[in-house]
């Protein structure tokens, strides 16, 4: 449900990219935006790949070089039929490369365009907890709007609230690490139906290809990771995912 395939790292090989992850049995990649610069690229890949759907977004790190993107923007170019997502869109305080305001600013124009779109919001959220959660629910008051919290790290008080809103939670490869229980713990108990799994490639690359560029295909690890986790066969998280992926970006089809 998350990769960046035209990142450095990915978009030199894309098309070797793009048929392992197939032979691993990936059915579809969101390939996602973070930049206005990117928006054309990533729309082109989808218009090629049959399996591959495309977001428009601004990162928080990116905030403050956007202050043009707006909600109007947004959801003219999320007209493009290859277009099922916003995002990625959020905070991160943990860096901080964006002005906090600026980063609160462009995360509510692009719920605005979530809503006005009626595509799902794509949230980055790190270090920003609290933020998070007063912006998603304030705005949520406004008007209610589809999303997931991409490759979830938060806590376990975050996860209720995200699951009350109505949010979907997408778990990476970080879910994999050792030092992740907290993590491991949240991910247990997420329910079925709000499930989602990711590679956020070409970053944090799942165990046993840590050190790697991450690919899509190394999904298939995560996910082999996580029904152990649950008691499930992968083949059954691997449909609930699907069914997961397709009911919050149901402008994609299968």
């Amino acid at each position: 449900s998350h990769c960046h395939l035209n990142y450095k790292g990915l978009v030199e090989q894309q098309q070797d990219i793009l048929a392992r992850a197939r032979g691993a049995g990936v059915s579809a990649m969101l390939n996602i935006s973070t930049r206005e610069s990117e928006w054309d690229a990533v729309i082109a890949l989808a218009d090629q790949e049959a399996d591959v759907w495309a977001s428009v977004g601004i990162h928080p790190h990116e905030a403050d070089a956007h202050v043009g993107v707006d909600t109007a923007k947004l959801v003219a170019k999320a007209a493009h039929p290859r277009v099922v997502g916003i995002g990625e869109t959020g905070l991160d305080y943990y860096y901080d490369h964006s002005d906090r305001e600026q980063q609160r600013a462009a995360f509510r124009e692009h719920i605005a365009a979530s809503r006005d779109s009626g595509l799902p919001l794509i949230v980055h959220t790190r270090d920003a907890e609290q933020d998070t959660a007063e912006i998603l629910s304030d705005e949520m008051g406004k008007g209610a709007f589809p999303g997931v919290i991409h490759c979830f790290t938060a806590s376990a008080d975050f996860a209720r609230i995200a699951l009350d809103l109505g949010l979907y939670i997408s778990i990476s490869g970080i879910v994999t690490f050792k030092n992740a229980k907290d993590l491991q713990a949240v991910a247990k108990d997420i329910p079925s139906d709000r499930l989602l799994i990711e590679t956020d490639s070409p970053f944090l690359a799942p165990v046993p290809h840590r050190g790697k560029s991450c690919e899509p295909g190394f999904v298939a690890d995560t996910a082999a990771f996580l029904a152990n986790l649950r008691g499930l066969m992968v083949e059954k998280l691997g449909d609930q995912s699907s069914d997961n992926f397709y009911r919050l970006f149901s402008k994609a089809q299968r």
